[in-house]
């Protein structure tokens, strides 16, 4: 009898201790809360090979590191068709946010839609506000183009002629400013020679088209626009062969470009681009997305460069 008593008293209070833990259990996770969603984003370009692209990209990774996003990273290398493939890609996995970085947005249409589709906000680095596109965050393009050519003018020193503008009208940042630049080059009274950069490789088809047009119009070419670094690199390259004394100035404010304006050869300036603040600030937005659920409501955001020059 004594002995049943003992067992009856074991099972009850074993039976109390596990509610006991039960309880327990369930109020630590309360306590701990719901894990916080992961956020992933797809980045997707066609101009990785591009310095300023990878310095935008670069930043992005940099600062979205810390909140713990997983950041993933698809280059098509200039190919439009493949880039609209990577959207649909991406736009499947329903990430987060989809960031292209630098081109023409209206030629991944059929990406844009797809992420439409997949209701996946699409962000934009250096690129334009178009349909489809939750927000773009760029430098004012038209302002650095301005201010390069500028700049140009007064390395120019006065002097009025031809000047040779390097650029790649299927970027929507360069066209910006290629218009920018050739509006005070054309108030300056200059004789302008248009030149299309292919991409990739700016700096070698820069260089090689330089050394044609110092062919055709020797002594005649006042000046070189680069309406990025690469390409002014390239025409450095092709005046120095040709041992030519011609002002050049580019964009984006390279560590390349710096290193040719120390020289105090032909490249005299350059304006950098502020690629901290411009991806961070699409990292401030996709994050306030995230944790809202809203979309911003302004789609374009223009930041400042600033003139680099010996």
């Amino acid at each position: 009898m004594f002995t049943a008593r003992i067992r009856a008293i074991i099972a009850v209070f074993a039976t109390a201790m596990l509610a006991l833990t039960g309880c327990s259990g369930g109020s630590s996770g309360s306590e701990g809360g719901a894990t916080a969603k992961q956020v992933k984003i797809a980045i997707v370009t066609p101009y990785l090979a591009n310095a300023a692209t990878k310095k935008a990209v670069d930043e992005f990774k940099s600062q979205a590191s810390p909140l713990g996003w997983s950041v993933s990273v698809t280059d098509t290398a200039g190919d439009m068709s493949k880039l609209n493939s990577a959207f649909q890609d991406a736009a499947v996995q329903k990430p987060s946010a989809i960031v292209m970085v630098s081109g023409d947005p209206t030629q991944a249409s059929l990406g844009l839609k797809a992420a439409k589709n997949a209701k996946v906000p699409v962000y934009t680095i250096d690129a334009a506000p178009v349909d489809g596109v939750t927000a773009n965050v760029a430098s004012d393009n038209a302002g650095l183009g301005k201010m390069s050519a500028e700049s140009l003018v007064a390395s120019m020193g006065g002097t009025k002629g031809l000047v040779v503008m390097l650029t790649h009208d299927p970027h929507p940042g360069v066209n910006a400013r290629a218009k920018g630049a050739e509006k005070v080059l054309t108030e300056q009274g200059m004789t302008i020679q248009k030149i299309h950069v292919n991409v990739p490789g700016p700096v070698d088809n820069a260089r090689k088209s330089v050394q044609d047009a110092i062919s055709a119009n020797g002594d005649a070419i006042k000046g070189i626009w680069g309406g990025w670094d690469e390409p002014a690199l390239g025409a450095v390259q092709a005046l120095d062969a040709a041992s030519k004394k011609v002002p050049v100035a580019g964009v984006d404010g390279q560590d390349f470009a710096l290193a040719e304006i120390k020289k105090q050869g032909n490249f005299k300036s350059t304006v950098a681009q502020d690629w901290r603040a411009i991806s961070g600030k699409v990292v401030e937005l996709i994050k306030a997305q995230v944790e809202t659920g809203k979309a911003p409501e302004k789609n374009d955001f223009q930041l400042p460069g600033q003139l680099l020059q010996d």
